[in-house]
């Protein structure tokens, strides 16, 4: 008998990718701090805010960071467009398998709990049981994550997965080199990415 092809993994980031955190963000600093200076989302550069804030002026950086730590900010992020329906359609694919990657804040008292907590009120329990939490990626087996963070460095040099870039608008314009892939959104060929890796694992 020939031996079945083994699934191909798929690692989603949720951040950027499945909830609109940038998004949240801006509303939420505006809301407590209508008085001080903000970045509008079409001049987001660089993956952390809190850095660009500082940049803007030293002490937005503590209070930018104020926003995403407060208690219910991760909880009542609106999902990006289309990325429950992808999910959903990705995990009842044939010979794949989804788990949601995610990495929560240093200061993780409400980010933890409120992570789960999302994916339950959005994707349901099952999902729920997908959640991989960790603060380096490198190290976690799969064949492709989907990430808007544009590096991801961690103990592994060279991780199993091929790093798929999410359009996000902190990384909207950075230029890829050609070997590397990015989605420019949900509605972007997701399943062509996934077809592509699945003919590598058919080959391994």
């Amino acid at each position: 008998m020939a031996r079945r092809a083994r699934p191909v993994r798929v690692l989603v980031d949720m951040d950027g990718v499945l909830a609109d955190f940038e998004s949240g963000l801006l509303q939420g600093f505006r809301r407590r701090f209508p008085g001080d200076p903000h970045v509008p989302l079409e001049q987001r550069r660089g993956f952390l805010a809190r850095e660009q804030y500082r940049a803007l002026r030293p002490d937005l950086a503590d209070k930018v960071a104020s926003v995403y730590e407060a208690p219910g900010f991760f909880l009542d992020l609106e999902p990006i467009p289309g990325a429950l329906e992808a999910l959903r359609e990705m995990n009842a694919m044939d010979d794949t398998e989804v788990f949601i990657c995610t990495s929560p804040l240093l200061k993780y008292h409400h980010c933890v709990s409120e992570k789960y907590r999302w994916v339950e009120r959005n994707l349901g329990p099952q999902f729920v049981e997908r959640i991989i939490l960790t603060r380096d990626k490198t190290v976690v087996s799969g064949d492709l994550l989907i990430d808007d963070k544009d590096t991801i460095q961690g103990l592994e040099e060279t991780p199993t997965w091929e790093h798929i870039l999410f359009t996000c608008c902190h990384n909207q314009h950075l230029a890829l080199p050609p070997t590397r892939r990015r989605l420019l959104s949900w509605s972007d060929n997701w399943r062509e990415i996934i077809d592509s890796k699945r003919t590598t694992v058919q080959q391994e």
